[in-house]
């Protein structure tokens, strides 16, 4: 079974992968494994997606493909991202990277409380 199947075949609703073979050693691992975003996606916008990043993000290129106007790519763009989580660019540091800091002498012991309480 491809990505492909398995999207038809959840209709888009919450699943999880319970077990994992590597094809060419058949080590098996079984667990509970969220699967991943782009593949919680509909096969269509998954398809979009890949035309997306093939035409280096160019909405003109993307209009061309799909023969579609420039506001129906960013809506679609748009409601393809409402159903992706984005990565925190700027995470709170840990307080061993804190603790880290304060020991080089790069940060005042102030400045590391200071980092410690807004981490909270």
């Amino acid at each position: 079974m491809d990505w492909q199947e398995l999207t038809d075949l959840t209709q888009g609703r919450p699943f999880v992968v319970e077990r994992v073979r590597l094809a060419e050693s058949g080590v098996a691992i079984e667990g509970e494994f969220e699967p991943p975003q782009l593949a919680r996606l509909g096969v269509e916008d998954q398809v979009f997606v890949a035309a997306f990043v093939r035409a280096h993000g160019s909405i003109k290129e993307m209009e061309r493909i799909f023969g579609v106007s420039y506001p129906t790519v960013k809506s679609r763009l748009n409601r393809i991202a409402e159903h992706l989580d984005f990565v925190d660019t700027d995470p709170a540091p840990s307080g061993a990277d804190v603790i880290d800091r304060l020991r080089r002498g790069e940060i005042s012991a102030q400045e590391a409380l200071t980092e410690l309480e807004r981490s909270r």
